[in-house]
Order: C-alpha cells, then sequence, then structure tokens
C-alpha cells in the first residue's frame, strides 16, 4: 500500500522503516529536510513538501501524521485536509486527547476525507520491528487500511477499537496503567536499595522477569538500565509527563472511577519536578511542633 508517514521523529522514522520491510510504498515527510535526506538513505522516498508529497500518489491517499499532539497535529491537519481528496484517509497515531479527535473528525468528516486514530506503544523498538495498536475507524475504512497494522504490529498487536476516538481513548487509559506499573517497580527497588542487603539490582530484577509473577517487558528494561549503571548514579529522578496519565485520571474523575494507583502515580511525577517541596516543609514543622520530631535545616 502507498502510505506517507508525516513528521520523522523517533517514531516516525522507525514506523515508516518497518512499513517499507513490510512492502509498502512509503514516502517520508518533515519540516526538517535533514530527516527527509536520512531516511531516503534507508531507501524509503523523500518529499521535502507537502505538496510533493501528496503529488506521489497513484490513487486513493493514506497519510500517517506523527507529530506532537496539541497545537502541531492540529496544524498540519488544517494544512493538509483541504488538499486531499474524497475519502482519502487521514491517521492521527501521535497522543492527542480523544476530546480532540472526535471534535476534529466532525470538521474532517465534513470535509470528505476519512479520519482514523491510531494508538501507538511498544515503544521505539516496537515501532521499528513489532508494533501494539489500538485504532479507532468506521468499519469500511478500517477494513482498507488494515493491512497495514496486520504488517507492522506484533502477533495479535491491533485492535479495531470501535469508532473514530476509541484507538486514542484506549491508548489513554493503557499509559495510565503503564504509570502504575513503572511507579510500583520504581518503589520496589527503593525498598530494596533503602534495605540492609547489598543486592545486585540488575540480577534481581533478572530473576523477576524470568518465571515470576511481575516478569514483564518492564522489568527487561529494569534489568538493562542496571547494566548500564548499577546504581543509577548518573540519573536524577525527575520524571517526565506526555500527559496521558493525567487524562486518564482527569476522565476516571468523571466516570467516578477510583484509581487511586494511576492518580499517585501522577502525582509522584508532578512532585518529582520539584527541587523542593513547600508542603514538604510545611508537614516537617507542623509534626516538629505537635511532636518535636527533628526537622532537617538547610
Amino acid at each position: 500500500m502507498q502510505i506517507a508517514i508525516v513528521g520523522l521523529g523517533r517514531m516516525g522514522y522507525n514506523l515508516a522503516l518497518n512499513l517499507k520491510d513490510n512492502g509498502h510504498d512509503v514516502i517520508g515527510y518533515n519540516r526538517s529536510s535533514a530527516k527527509v535526506d536520512e531516511i531516503v538513505k534507508e531507501g524509503v522516498k523523500g518529499a521535502y513538501s507537502i505538496e510533493e508529497m501528496l503529488g506521489t500518489f497513484d490513487g486513493r491517499r493514506v497519510i500517517w501524521l506523527m507529530v506532537p499532539n496539541g497545537a502541531p497535529t492540529q496544524g498540519m491537519i488544517d494544512t493538509i485536509v483541504p488538499m486531499l481528496n474524497e475519502h482519502d484517509v487521514l491517521i492521527d497515531g501521535g497522543n492527542s486527547n480523544f476530546n480532540d479527535t472526535l471534535a476534529r473528525y466532525e470538521v474532517i468528516k465534513a470535509q470528505g476525507v476519512d479520519f482514523v486514530d491510531a494508538g501507538t506503544s511498544g515503544g521505539i523498538e516496537g515501532a521499528r520491528y513489532g508494533a501494539c495498536s489500538m485504532v479507532g475507524a468506521e468499519d469500511d475504512v478500517f477494513a482498507f487500511i488494515e493491512p497495514i497494522f496486520r504488517d507492522i504490529c506484533v502477533e495479535n498487536g491491533y485492535l479495531h477499537c470501535g469508532r473514530v476516538g476509541s484507538g486514542h481513548y484506549t491508548k489513554m487509559v493503557h499509559n495510565g496503567v503503564e504509570y502504575g506499573m513503572m511507579q510500583a517497580i520504581g518503589e520496589g527497588f527503593e525498598i530494596l536499595k533503602a534495605s540492609q542487603f547489598d543486592l545486585d539490582y540488575e540480577k534481581v530484577a533478572k530473576v523477576w522477569n524470568n518465571g515470576s509473577v511481575i516478569r514483564s517487558w518492564l522489568m527487561e528494561l529494569a534489568e538493562s538500565a542496571f547494566k548500564k549503571s548499577p546504581q543509577l548514579s548518573d540519573i536524577r529522578g525527575v520524571i517526565g509527563s506526555n500527559g496521558e496519565g493525567l487524562w486518564t485520571v482527569e476522565e476516571a474523575l468523571k466516570l467516578n472511577v477510583p484509581v487511586p494507583v494511576i492518580a499517585g502515580s501522577l502525582f509522584v511525577r508532578n512532585r518529582s519536578e520539584q527541587d523542593e517541596s513547600f508542603s514538604g516543609q510545611v508537614v516537617a514543622a507542623l509534626r516538629n511542633e505537635f511532636g518535636g520530631h527533628a526537622v532537617e535545616n538547610k
């Protein structure tokens, strides 16, 4: 199938190579021409403008956006959609908020273009060698593009979740679960570090990942991280957030679903970005006031 990837960052670049390896006719476009030059050397067709990209198609176009969510995605949609033909397919493969996806669908559908949302998991390696995709699309549109996902995903690694918006919604909740799982792993190793035992964390991660109840790809990644840095001494404990954990908690609140683990892991991420916590200072002062508990002075 002929397909264009718009946005050759880490995920888009590797998805383009994955598609090429599976026999698809891929066109890569990026605002920075250097990335286009780079992927051309990998055997993927390059386009240096949107007009050039769209002009390479022989029939029904399939355009896959892999750009940051929010304004960059909306800007690219506003630019590309007026240039598309009826029943061309536009896939938003980024981490867009599902509410934005639902709103965009109404506008794009009114212009005759078929809109699809595809949440992609598996990281950079998955994008390159076998992804996990959650897709929201009308039935006939999904039937047309299903060969793409069948080829680039691992076995049983893609799902037509339902109507447009359901793909991004499912991926959002997936990321919320991911927050909680990673936080539990991090807390477990912090207990080990605080204990009286001199443990090799790489070996602990390895044994936990072989036959135990908590074996997982995340545990495999923990083993890899400890192999590179046994005490993680070169890494600050600042945890970034791409917004999907927050959206998951907001959705849970709206639906009156208790999610203490996911919410707690989100708050830990927020806390990690603070060098000093005033709330911590207040609590320390209160404990000193009522119980005479010692405080650490700066």
